[in-house]
C-alpha cells in the first residue's frame, strides 16, 4: 500500500497525490468520481523521459509531458487512475532495468485505487516510450494495451500487445523498422485495429504535447481489455 499524500492542485483543480510503491516515488491522479463509485477503474501508468528523474521536483517533472500535463485531454484524468513513477538519479534509458519496480508500482496503485486488472495500460514519452516497448514483453500478461510516444529506439522484439505509436522525428526516421517490429500494417494513421501508427509531422516535444492532448488514443485504450 502506498503512503499517498496530497500535493497542490494543477490549474484544472485536479488534486495530485504523491505516493511510493517499492523504491519508486509516484505522482498519482484519481478521477473526481472515484470516491463515489465502487467500480474498478482503468489504470494508466506513465513512464517519463530524459531529464525528469529525481531530484527534480516530482510534480514539475511528471506534468511536463504525458497524461498529467495541464494540456492533456480531459479524458485522461476523468476516466483513468494515472500513476507516474519517477526514476532515481541519474535516470536515462533504463526502464528495462526497472521491470520489478514498475510491477510494484502497478500492483500497489491498482490495490490502493481499485485498478481493474483487465484494464491496465502503459504509456511513455521518449525514453519512456522505449520503456513501454522494452517492458511489455517482460510483463506481457499485465497490459491490455500500450501507447509509445516517439521512442528513439526500435524494440528488439514484438511487444506482444496492442500498440498505438505516436511518431515524432525519432520514430519517423525509422518508420518502416518500427512498423515491422510492432506488426503495424496500416501506416495511414487510422485509429483502428490493434496496431496504430500516428504521425502529426511535429517535433519531438510537440509530438508529445499533441498526442496527450488528443482524446483518440485514450478512447482506443479503453476499447481494449484483457479477457
Amino acid at each position: 500500500m502506498g503512503n499517498s499524500r496530497p500535493r497542490r492542485s494543477r490549474p484544472s483543480d485536479l488534486m495530485m497525490l504523491v505516493g511510493q510503491y517499492g523504491s519508486l516515488r509516484c505522482l498519482i491522479s484519481v478521477p473526481s468520481t472515484h470516491a463515489s463509485s465502487a467500480t474498478l477503474w482503468p489504470l494508466l501508468c506513465f513512464l517519463h523521459g530524459k531529464g525528469e528523474a529525481a531530484p527534480l521536483d516530482i510534480e514539475v517533472a511528471l506534468t511536463r509531458h504525458g497524461p498529467l500535463s495541464p494540456a492533456s485531454a480531459q479524458e485522461a484524468t476523468d476516466h483513468f487512475v494515472i500513476v507516474a513513477p519517477q526514476l532515481p538519479l541519474p535516470g536515462g534509458d533504463v526502464w528495462r532495468s526497472n521491470v520489478r519496480e514498475v510491477q510494484q508500482v502497478v500492483d500497489g496503485a491498482a490495490l490502493e485505487y481499485r485498478g481493474d486488472p483487465a484494464r491496465l495500460y502503459l504509456t511513455g514519452f521518449s525514453y519512456g516510450g522505449n520503456g513501454v516497448l522494452d517492458l511489455a514483453p517482460l510483463m506481457r500478461p499485465v497490459w491490455a494495451a500500450l501507447w509509445a510516444v516517439d521512442p528513439p529506439r526500435v524494440p528488439q522484439g514484438s511487444a506482444g500487445r496492442p500498440v498505438w505509436l505516436s511518431a515524432g522525428p525519432y520514430a519517423r526516421s525509422q518508420r518502416e523498422t518500427f512498423a515491422r517490429a510492432l506488426g503495424v500494417r496500416d501506416l495511414s494513421g487510422a485509429p483502428t485495429g490493434d496496431y496504430v501508427y500516428r504521425d502529426a509531422d511535429l517535433g519531438h516535444v510537440e509530438t508529445a504535447r499533441q498526442a496527450y492532448a488528443d482524446s483518440a488514443p485514450y478512447q482506443w485504450l479503453l476499447d481494449r481489455s484483457l479477457g
